[in-house]
């Protein structure tokens, strides 16, 4: 559907009713209504502008229905949405993607967010090494830790 049938549907219908009717074509595309679609059904306004927002995403989109479950999954996994996870786990098996490139997938992520962890965690400790923990002050002109001025 375009963005042009869809607006015209939400106009035709009026936001209430096109709401209950996007969490009815949620519901059969996924197999369930996802959570945050269901914290957003009592704002129509907010439930159709996300869905606006996602279609537009996907519909500017060159990849392929698998590969963005793909990448569904790996997000999911790097922000630990187990929700979400399972979701795009099942919608990459019904689209015919392998367990295997699943499992590919979820280990790209962990390993990306292990090099996230480390790097951060890494970046952090450098900048600290160059602060006097005692007096903030840049450790080559502390005189706390004999580190002053001769």
């Amino acid at each position: 559907m375009s963005f042009e049938d869809e607006l015209d549907a939400i106009l035709v219908k009026g936001k209430d009713k096109a709401a209950k009717d996007i969490l009815k074509a949620v519901e059969r595309t996924y197999g369930e209504v996802p959570y945050i679609f269901q914290f957003m059904e009592d704002d129509s306004e907010l439930l159709i502008t996300k869905v606006l927002h996602n279609n537009a995403i996907l519909r500017s989109s060159n990849l392929d229905a698998k590969t963005v479950e793909l990448i569904s999954v790996a997000v999911s996994a790097a922000l630990r949405c187990s929700h979400c996870l399972r979701l795009h786990i099942r919608m990459a098996g019904s689209l015919g993607v392998p367990d295997d490139q699943v499992a590919a997938a979820i280990f790209l992520a962990g390993n990306l967010v292990n090099a996230s962890v480390l790097a951060t965690a890494a970046r952090n400790l450098d900048e600290e090494r160059e602060i006097c923990r005692s007096c903030e002050i840049a450790s080559e002109t502390c005189e706390i830790n004999g580190r002053g001025e001769d």
